[in-house]
This record gives structure tokens, C-alpha cells and sequence, in this order.
């Protein structure tokens, strides 16, 4: 019996993480790729360990044409799922954001999901099946985040993304999906310099109904899930992982 098969894009630390081993353990193929080498080559490494079929490949999203390489050389007849996660935040304070903060911010954390999924879509046309799922946050969901419009703006285009492509290659057989995590416990989040650390990401829970901030793998589980044969009539979605910060009122 044929595995079936994820790739994963920041798959060496947090969430991409958290996901790889989610995947691996409900025995998928699971190729794990990121900039961070030595992270990278660690996870797969440590699931490996368990047993599990995961494998490590250094890839810069920026990079259309090493995105295409990776993709043609592990997709086999196309990936069952692909999880586009990389991504990253810089403070800017809106006054003083530079061209270049912009496009870095958006070629990454935008059009690095839209290069992954591009390269993946034919193989997955040919088989008529696929999923892909994309990483928002709930900044591009729901919420404003004072000096980060444009990681706030590059993850509601995110969204915009996901539904277009949930409607171009729908009759296809191929889902498009969005994961919209909330306060998370991530090195990401834990970034003072960049995000909010960790004082704040604590003072974050007295605005959680489920009372703490969440882990990587409670994302992981929603990718899980979408990715599923029980979200099978489930595309063009947005699923906020937040423990209902959105659906608080005072």
C-alpha cells in the first residue's frame, strides 16, 4: 500500500514542526523542508528515530526556481497535501516601513505559499486529488496588529488565495483550505523584538475563553484534520485555531 504524502514549508521549528510530526505519526510520507538547516535536518532526524518516514530538504520559498527543484524531486505522483507554513514577522511601525520590509514581509509570508502550492498543483491535477492548506494568522483573519500591516496584510491575502484556488481547482478534485492560528507558543510569538514575547504572549490569556495560550501541536491537529478524508466536502475555508479570542466580547 502506498503512503500518502505531505510536504511542509517551515517544518524545522514551531508549527511546521508540531505538524510534521502529526503527519508522520498518522503515517504519511512526510518531507519536511525550511531555511533553518540544522532545525530541519533535527525533526526529521528525531522522527526517524520513532520509526516514522520523513525526510529533510533546504528550501527558501523566496526561490522559485529551488521551490520547483525540491517539488520535482520528492512529489512522486503528486503530494496528497501540502502544507505551506513558512513564514515571518518584523516590527515596522507603519511610518517607517521601507520597500524593502514590504516586499521581504509578502514575498515570503504571500507569495512563498502561493510558489509551493504552484509547483505542487499539476502533479495533483493529473491524480485528481489534493489539499492544500495555508498558514494565516488571525492578524489577517480578524485582527488589526499595530506595526505589522504588512505581515497583516500579506496573511489576509493569504486567505484570498486559498479561496481562489478553492474554486479555480475544485474540479480538479483539489481542496484549498486556511489554518488562522491565535496566540500560539512559538519562538515566533516568544520574540520580543519582532512579535510579542513572552510576558506578553502571558498576559494574552485573560483574553482566551479556554484559559491558555495554545501549542503548536493544537494547530497541527486542525492541519491534520483538514488535510483528512473527513473534511472531504470541506474547501475554501478559514479555520481559526484560537481558543475563541475572536468570539470574546469584554
Amino acid at each position: 500500500m502506498v503512503k500518502p504524502s505531505v510536504l511542509i514549508t517551515g517544518a524545522g521549528i514551531g508549527i511546521g514542526a508540531a505538524c510534521a510530526g502529526s503527519f508522520a505519526r498518522a503515517g504519511y510520507r512526510t518531507v519536511l523542508t525550511d531555511v533553518l538547516q540544522e532545525e530541519g535536518e533535527q525533526r526529521a532526524a528525531m522522527l526517524r528515530a520513532e520509526g516514522l518516514d520523513a525526510e529533510f530538504h533546504l528550501l527558501d520559498v523566496t526561490d522559485s526556481s529551488a521551490v520547483r527543484e525540491i517539488v520535482l524531486a520528492t512529489e512522486g505522483d503528486g503530494f496528497d497535501v501540502v502544507v505551506a507554513n513558512a513564514g515571518i514577522v518584523r516590527r515596522r511601525a507603519f511610518a517607517a516601513l521601507t520597500d524593502d520590509d514590504w516586499s521581504q514581509t509578502v514575498d515570503v509570508d504571500l507569495a512563498g505559499e502561493m510558489r509551493i502550492f504552484r509547483e505542487a498543483v499539476p502533479a495533483m491535477s493529473r491524480r485528481g486529488s489534493g489539499s492544500l492548506i495555508a498558514m494565516s494568522s488571525v492578524s489577517g483573519a480578524a485582527y488589526g496588529w499595530a506595526e505589522h500591516a504588512h505581515y497583516s496584510a500579506a496573511k489576509a491575502g493569504v486567505i484570498g488565495l486559498a479561496r481562489a484556488l478553492a474554486v479555480e481547482l475544485g474540479p480538479q478534485g483539489i481542496r484549498a483550505n486556511v489554518v488562522a492560528p491565535g496566540f500560539i507558543r512559538t519562538a515566533q510569538s516568544l520574540d520580543e523584538t519582532h512579535s510579542m514575547g513572552d510576558a506578553a504572549l502571558r498576559d494574552a490569556v485573560s483574553a482566551v475563553p479556554l484559559g491558555r495560550i495554545g501549542e503548536p501541536s493544537d494547530v497541527a491537529d486542525v492541519v491534520l484534520f483538514l488535510a483528512s478524508d473527513a473534511a472531504r466536502y470541506v474547501t475554501g475555508q478559514v479555520i481559526v485555531v484560537d481558543g475563541g479570542l475572536l468570539v470574546r466580547q469584554g
